[in-house]
């Protein structure tokens, strides 16, 4: 692996010596550099000084809990390892804004590979704006907007619209709309796929006047500039 993005930073936070060693030594060797803290009270404080690209976070910390410590982290990939094996101790840590979740004992490789992993992800160019006259699709905010105004649509309807900002003219099969949006929308069927077309056209007339999106009779669907 060997420094995959460079010279990353990452920060240790653990209370047991033991496992902390162990880990810094093998990033260290991985190519990583290493930041320790060993409570929560700590951390704040290491935080406050430095910005890592990455995050180990122990939750049972002397101090200040990880838990108490996760919404202060946003913006930080932090992959929470936790003697915690419960199910509902993963599920509030990834609400709470935790990337991942690796309970202990862990395998040395796996969690390396989650390291690269949500690196890789952090460095992930962000995607650009959809845009057709004046409809806009942010796919990272996952958000359509008419002149500026955000239409809130279902995730099938997101999905058809996604589509078809990025084929703007064309006309697409119904065929070719099911096949590809399969994979972001399973619940959407052929016998579906007529409402939910109707339902996005009908949004997006409202927010802005017109017709979008036009039924080509006999084969599909096209998006349209319009005036």
């Amino acid at each position: 692996m060997k420094g995959v993005f460079g010279m990353q930073t990452i920060a240790i936070i653990e209370d047991d010596l033991a496992i902390g060693d162990l880990l810094e030594e093998t990033l260290r060797e991985e190519g990583y550099a290493v930041l320790r803290a060993y409570s929560g009270t700590e951390a704040q404080y290491l935080l406050a000084q430095h910005t890592p690209d990455l995050i180990l976070l122990d939750l049972m910390l002397p101090g200040c809990t990880g838990e108490e410590l996760l919404p202060a982290l946003q913006g930080i990939p932090v992959i929470v390892v936790s003697a915690k094996v419960g199910v509902d101790d993963k599920v509030q840590a990834l609400l709470a804004g935790a990337a991942d979740y690796v309970s202990k004992p862990f395998a040395l490789p796996e969690l390396l590979a989650r390291i690269t992993a949500q690196l890789r992800k952090a460095h992930a160019p962000t995607p650009a704006l959809l845009t057709c006259g004046d409809l806009t699709l942010d796919p990272t905010a996952h958000q359509v907007a008419v002149r500026g105004q955000p239409v809130k649509l279902t995730r099938t309807e997101y999905a058809i619209c996604r589509l078809l900002l990025q084929n703007p003219g064309q006309v697409l099969a119904k065929s070719v709309i099911l096949d590809r949006i399969s994979q972001d929308t399973p619940d959407c069927t052929e016998g579906s796929l007529k409402q939910h077309m109707s339902n996005l056209r009908k949004k997006l007339r409202q927010a802005g006047g017109r017709e979008y999106i036009q039924s080509v009779w006999g084969i599909g669907f096209q998006l349209t500039q319009g005036s």
